[in-house]
């Protein structure tokens, strides 16, 4: 096998890995998870969101595993027209990421 084969391979495997270790979860998976206490209620992530942006919008959201955690991705716009992206852990409403989408 010549180098650019090997590299081709490697970096194949790589990008592989890197798809596996985040997946979207579906309504009735996330579901499940909320009654089995495993995460919170979707209106308990939407309101730490919103606490986060008062007056703003929940205008999509999502919830993924990711490296063994569940992420709530929430898609907000506040009063004055700003979009924002907010992720939290679905376990405990911890905020992880917020900002300002471009």
């Amino acid at each position: 096998m010549n180098t650019f084969t090997t590299l081709f391979l490697v970096a194949a495997l790589a990008f592989a890995a890197g798809i596996a270790q985040a997946r979207d979860l579906g309504p009735d998976e996330a579901l499940k998870l909320r009654d089995a206490g495993t995460i919170l209620s979707f209106e308990k992530l939407n309101a730490a969101a919103i606490a986060k942006h008062p007056g703003a919008t929940v205008e999509e959201t999502e919830l993924e595993q990711e490296y063994g955690s569940y992420v709530y991705q929430a898609e907000l716009r506040d009063a004055q027209g700003v979009q924002w992206d907010v992720e939290l852990d679905a376990t405990n409403g911890q905020i992880l990421k917020d900002h300002q989408d471009n």
